[in-house]
């Protein structure tokens, strides 16, 4: 499936630091530099604000959802090709799982990993198996990745669900893994590659 939408999460916190500004900025820039559109959750401030602003001024495509109590209090960043309002987060989850071919965390708020593992949790079934990247700069996830948890993850995340995160430090590398993604399945019943 070729990767026209990627959703982003991110801190939307305004008080986050510059460095994640920055980086989420790179990542929108990197979005539209390779024609693709940004789901997002309709951040117009910190890092979430940044990567909105990127994506529309390099005339790249941004579709929010936010949920109703969000749209009484946010701005409507001019530009959008869409927004949708949906009444809950559990719908707004859906909905961002309906619009992506993949999904990304950025470093930040604890927020945009609860997002990434709500969607991954909705890739279970087979029709609805979609990358979803960390974005491991500065090892913002090593920890997280590596704890003494394994033993957990490895009883209760199947090995197809494990097959559906990519991790990587470079957002360039990372969105290529995104583009290049098959089901885990899939994966499996191919053959070996030779070396």
């Amino acid at each position: 499936m070729p990767l026209r939408r990627v959703c982003v999460f991110c801190d939307p916190d305004p008080n986050a630091g510059p460095e994640h500004r920055e980086l989420a900025a790179s990542v929108g820039w990197l979005l539209a530099d390779n024609g693709i559109t940004l789901v997002y959750a309709g951040e117009t401030r910190g890092a979430g604000g940044a990567l909105a602003e990127a994506v529309l001024g390099a005339g790249a495509g941004a579709i929010a959802v936010v949920t109703a109590s969000e749209a009484l209090d946010s701005e409507i960043p001019s530009g959008l090709s869409e927004r949708q309002v949906v009444a809950t987060i559990e719908e707004r989850h859906a909905a961002l799982a309906s619009l992506s071919d993949g999904f990304l965390a950025l470093p930040g708020a604890f927020g945009s990993l609860e997002e990434l593992v709500a969607v991954w949790s909705w890739g279970q079934p087979a029709d609805r198996e979609k990358p979803c990247g960390l974005l491991n700069r500065a090892d913002y996830y090593t920890k997280l990745l590596h704890s003494k948890n394994d033993d957990l993850i490895e009883r209760f995340v199947r090995e197809t669900q494990r097959g559906m995160v990519i991790v990587d430090r470079d957002p360039a590398v990372l969105l290529r893994g995104l583009a290049d993604f098959r089901p885990p399945e899939t994966r499996r019943s191919q053959p070996p590659e030779d070396s």
